[in-house]
């Protein structure tokens, strides 16, 4: 029972976020959207059963950079959202999805045919100019979910947006806490698991924290390959660092703490808590 109803917070909070978007979110500006997305997202994690704990939050870079990363599970794209609104780059079949690719869609991601090498160079050249915009895009250059154990390969292709573009990259990675303060692989959406069996488990295996690592920026490069192998190194470092200190205190990072209870707008001022306590890391 206790599950079940979790699972309907889910889907009310999913469909609260369709109405917010189909009625209101044309009308505001980019900052508007981006504050309302985050405290959307954040909710959204605390309805898993996650709180969210940010590490090295001053190496962000906020405009004209490719934000890449290791990819878990459908959790990611809240996680990022919940540190710092980015759209994204997914595969073309995400855009089907009942509810989430209706989302996704109006929230400007970027979907790909990676099969297709005419519609995979639409999506880099879409990319390449946001980025020559100043914008940010985020892509898990993995093309697939892991358990979050270990990284897989990167596709350097993923990255001839940012050499042609001539940005950053932004390194991230992710790992999933469980209440025993180790690394867990429950929210890992991977195998032959369906969406709803992977929500099931993250409900009854909960709670969790969501650790997102910040890596230093990584400067423009003119060698997709190079450029590949240097963020990989980057995500690997970052993924080391976080399984070697689960364990200690959180108040050395700076903590986006989910509010246990609040309002169901998902809106910034109906529940000042969901905006989280912040604590510098040192």
């Amino acid at each position: 029972m206790k599950t079940t109803l979790a699972k309907l917070r889910l889907v009310l909070h999913l469909l609260h976020g369709m109405w917010i978007v189909a009625t209101r979110y044309s009308r505001w500006s980019d900052a508007r959207k981006a504050e309302v997305n985050r405290a959307w997202s954040l909710k959204m994690l605390r309805l898993a059963g996650m709180r969210l704990v940010v590490h090295h939050d001053e190496e962000r870079l906020d405009h004209g950079a490719l934000v890449v990363g290791n990819h878990v599970s459908w959790l990611d794209i809240y996680v990022i959202n919940a540190w710092r609104p980015t759209p994204f780059v997914s595969k073309a079949e995400v855009r089907q999805w009942p509810v989430v690719g209706w989302l996704a869609h109006r929230l400007d991601t970027i979907f790909i045919h990676r099969e297709k090498r005419r519609d995979a160079q639409r999506a880099m050249h879409e990319m390449s100019g946001r980025l020559e915009r100043g914008g940010v895009v985020c892509v898990f250059p993995e093309g697939t979910t892991s358990d979050g154990l270990g990284l897989l390969r990167f596709h350097a292709n993923l990255f001839q947006a940012a050499v042609s573009a001539g940005c950053a990259v932004q390194p991230i990675c992710l790992m999933y806490e469980d209440k025993d303060g180790r690394q867990s692989t429950v929210p890992a959406y991977i195998d032959d698991i369906s969406l709803g069996q992977s929500v099931e488990a993250v409900l009854r295996g909960g709670p969790f924290t969501a650790h997102l690592y910040v890596g230093a920026a990584i400067p423009a490069m003119d060698d997709r390959r190079a450029l590949s192998a240097k963020a990989r190194e980057a995500v690997a470092a970052g993924l080391a660092q976080l399984q070697a200190s689960v364990a200690p205190a959180l108040d050395q990072a700076l903590v986006m703490a989910v509010a246990e209870s609040g309002g169901e707008t998902g809106e910034p001022g109906d529940n000042p808590a969901i905006e989280g306590a912040f604590t510098p890391r040192h």
